[in-house]
């Protein structure tokens, strides 16, 4: 983590000794799999995990240039019928994702011309399983399902354009402070940079 902020630290300085782009928009992504796994109880399986269904949206801002960008996001993804295939608990997913990152080429949200390029970055995820419909089993045997915290880190690669992304993304993460925790999403992200995108159909606008 100390290395991460240091990257973090480094690029912020030379993003602000540059000509620096901002943007402001918005994120959404749908995980085509996720799997949870909540710290050990010793009371029924921990894991909790869902198949498409799973959308997530929030704000995002960047700052950098066409060819790179810093950006900042944050998520609330609910995974509408995520479930534990070992031992049926109850019903769906929840997690906030809080993150930063590196973007390049294609996925800065800042490029003029349509390119390929990739990201990475982390952050703090807060997730929680079997949020309604949990059976009378599960309670009896004292079973409880709290938010827990992992750290997560995230890679994606895709295709961007006047201030439109849309990339592939593998995101894990884990806590070594807490036994078993961990998490990881698979899915499609859609990045939308309102400003730039105004400038398509601004006909005075060179983008």
């Amino acid at each position: 983590m100390k290395r991460l902020l240091i990257l973090f630290l480094f690029a912020l300085t030379s993003l602000t000794t540059m000509h620096a782009q901002t943007g402001i928009g918005l994120t959404i992504s749908n995980d085509l799999y996720n799997r949870y796994v909540n710290p050990k109880d010793g009371i029924e399986s921990p894991s909790n995990g869902s198949v498409l269904l799973n959308l997530a949206i929030g704000p995002k801002i960047w700052l950098g240039s066409e060819s790179f960008s810093f950006s900042a996001e944050a998520q609330a993804n609910w995974g509408i019928l995520a479930l534990s295939l070992a031992d049926y608990k109850g019903l769906g997913s929840a997690s906030f994702p809080i993150m930063g990152k590196f973007n390049f080429a294609g996925l800065s949200g800042l490029n003029k011309e349509g390119r390929f390029g990739f990201s990475i970055g982390g952050g703090i995820q807060f997730n929680k399983t079997e949020i309604y419909y949990q059976t009378n089993d599960f309670k009896e045997k004292g079973g409880e399902r709290s938010f827990f915290k992992t750290y997560v880190i995230q890679a994606g690669y895709g295709f961007g354009i006047s201030g439109f992304t849309m990339h592939g993304f593998v995101k894990y993460g884990f806590d070594p402070d807490v036994d078993g925790a961990s998490n990881l999403h698979i899915g499609i992200q859609y990045d939308f940079n309102i400003p730039k995108l105004s400038k398509i159909s601004d006909p005075a606008s060179a983008l």
